[in-house]
C-alpha cells in the first residue's frame, strides 16, 4: 500500500488529490514558465540568425561588384620608332622605356577612337580623355610588349582597366553631380565613358586579376588585387599544418595516454587551457620579441606569420585531440591490452584511427581561426604594403607577403571609396575559404566517425 492510498483509506485529504486530467496551479505555472523559456530560445535563434544575414548582406551587396571591373578597349598602334629604336628586337633595350613612354601610344590610341562619328570630344581634351583608363594600363602595354617584342609595329587590341571614378560611375558611387565637385573627375568624362559604353569599347565584366593581381598604390584602386594575400596566407597555412599538427596530437597521445597524472601534468593541463584564451595580440608580440628580434626572421614573411599562427593554433589542436581520445571507450584499450598488446600498440593501432576524425576537425577549425587572424600578423610586419609575387616553397616562405585579413585591414584604411568595395570583396573571399574549411571538417566527421 503506497503512501496516497494510505491517505486515502484513512479518510485523510491529500494536497495533490483529484484527477490527473486536471490542470493544477502549480503544473500550469511549471507550463508556462516553459513555454515563455521557448519563446526566449527562439528570439535569440531568431535575433543570431538576423544578425547573420544582416552581416551578409552588407558584405555581398557591398563586394560582390568587387569581382566586376569596367574595361575599355583600344587597339594600340606599338610604334617602333618609340619602343625600340635600335630595331633589334633585344628585350634589354626594349625594357629602358618607361612607362611614360607609353602614354603617347594610348593617347594616340583615343584619337583613333575618336574618328568615329558616335564619339567627338566635346569640353574635352585628348589628355583628359586618356584620364578615363586606369594609370596601370602604360604598366600593362609595356609588360606585354617586353614578354612579345615582336609584336612591335603591330596595332593591337588591349583591355585596359577603367579608371576607379568611371568604374564607380557604373556602380553607382559616382553621379553627374558628385563628378562637379570631383577633382578626379569631370561630368564631360562620364559623358564621354556613356559615348564609349554605346559604341561598344566600354564592358563591364568579371575580373580575374582581382585574385591574381598584387596590391596597388592609392592611384589605382582599379587594378588592386589579393594575389599577394591568398599565396601568403596558404604559404603560413602550410607552416601552421607541417608543425602544429604533429606536435599538437603527439602531446596530446602523451599527456592523455601515457604521462603519469601529478602536480606537474596537472599545471601543463591548466597552461594549455589558459593558452587557448590568451588574445591572439599577446601571440603576435611573443613573434615578434622572439622570432624577428632574437631569431633575426625576416619581417613581412609567411615563415614568421606561419610561427606565430601555429603557437596560436596548438592549444585548440591539443584541446581537441585531448577530447577525442577520451571519447574512444575504454573497452577498446582493454581489450587491446587484454590479447597481448603493448601500451603505444593500442593507442597507435586502435585509439588513434577511433579518435582520428575529432582529430582532423579539430585541426581544420584550428587553421580556419588561424586563418582569420589579424592583430599578430599586423605586429610581425605583415601589414606592409608588397607588390611582388612570393617565390615558390621554401624559399617563398621568407619573402614578403600579405595575409587575406592584413588585406582588409590595409583596404579600410584607404580613403578612395574603391577599395571599401574590394576590402568587402576580399571578405567575401576569406569567408569562402573559412566555409570550404568548416565543410570538409564536418565532411571528415561524417565519413570516418564511430558509433558505440
Amino acid at each position: 500500500m503506497t503512501d496516497l492510498t494510505a491517505s486515502s483509506a484513512a479518510g485523510g485529504a491529500s494536497p495533490h488529490s483529484g484527477s490527473l486530467l486536471t490542470i493544477d496551479p502549480l503544473t500550469r505555472k511549471r507550463n508556462a514558465a516553459e513555454s515563455r523559456f521557448r519563446i526566449y530560445g527562439i528570439v535569440a535563434v531568431a535575433i543570431g540568425v538576423l544578425a547573420l544575414v544582416a552581416l551578409l548582406t552588407s558584405v555581398l551587396a557591398n563586394g560582390l561588384s568587387a569581382f566586376n571591373q569596367t574595361f575599355i578597349r583600344m587597339e594600340v598602334y606599338l610604334d617602333p620608332a618609340r619602343l625600340d629604336k635600335v630595331g633589334e628586337r633585344n628585350p634589354d633595350d626594349i625594357a629602358k622605356t618607361t612607362t611614360f613612354g607609353y602614354l603617347p601610344l594610348i593617347e594616340k590610341s583615343f584619337e583613333t577612337a575618336f574618328q568615329r562619328p558616335e564619339i567627338g570630344l566635346e569640353g574635352i581634351t585628348v589628355k583628359q580623355a586618356a584620364k578615363l583608363i586606369s594609370a596601370e594600363a602604360p604598366a600593362q602595354l609595356r609588360r606585354f610588349v617586353i614578354a612579345n617584342p615582336d609584336r612591335i609595329g603591330e596595332t593591337v587590341s588591349f583591355d585596359f582597366l577603367a579608371n576607379g571614378r568611371i568604374d564607380g560611375y557604373y556602380k553607382g558611387r559616382v553621379t553627374m553631380e558628385t563628378a562637379q565637385v570631383d577633382s578626379n573627375v569631370s561630368p564631360e568624362q562620364l559623358q564621354l565613358a556613356d559615348q564609349l559604353k554605346e559604341a561598344g569599347l566600354l564592358t563591364t565584366h568579371f575580373n580575374w586579376d582581382f585574385l591574381t593581381n598584387a596590391d596597388a598604390s592609392e592611384t589605382r584602386p582599379e587594378a588592386a588585387g589579393l594575389g599577394v594575400a591568398i599565396l601568403g596566407s596558404l604559404y603560413m597555412m602550410m607552416v601552421v599544418l607541417v608543425l602544429a599538427l604533429p606536435i599538437g596530437v603527439a602531446a596530446s597521445i602523451y599527456l592523455e595516454e601515457f604521462a603519469p597524472q601529478n602536480r606537474w601534468t596537472d599545471i601543463i593541463e591548466v597552461n594549455i587551457s589558459n593558452l587557448a584564451a590568451v588574445p591572439s595580440i599577446v601571440f603576435g608580440i611573443l613573434g615578434l620579441a622572439i622570432f624577428i628580434n632574437f631569431a633575426g626572421l625576416p619581417q613581412s614573411a609567411p615563415i614568421v606569420g606561419g610561427l606565430v599562427l601555429t603557437l596560436m593554433t596548438l592549444p585548440t589542436i591539443i584541446i581537441a585531440t585531448r577530447a577525442s581520445l577520451k571519447s574512444v571507450p575504454p573497452s577498446i584499450r582493454n581489450a587491446a591490452l587484454g590479447v597481448g598488446a603493448s601500451k603505444m600498440q593500442a593507442v597507435f593501432h586502435h585509439v588513434l584511427p577511433l579518435a582520428a576524425p575529432g582529430i582532423l576537425t579539430g585541426t581544420i577549425i584550428g587553421l580556419a581561426q588561424a586563418l582569420g587572424e589579424t592583430a599578430p600578423l599586423l605586429l610581425i610586419g605583415m601589414v606592409a604594403f608588397v607588390r611582388d609575387y612570393p617565390a615558390g616553397p621554401p624559399e617563398g616562405l621568407f619573402d614578403p607577403a600579405s595575409a587575406l585579413p592584413v588585406q582588409v585591414y590595409n583596404f579600410t584604411q584607404r580613403a578612395d571609396p574603391a577599395f571599401v568595395e574590394r576590402a568587402s570583396g576580399a571578405i567575401i573571399v576569406l569567408l569562402i575559404f573559412l566555409l570550404f574549411m568548416n565543410a570538409v571538417a564536418i565532411l571528415l566527421r561524417r565519413r570516418f566517425e564511430r558509433r558505440w
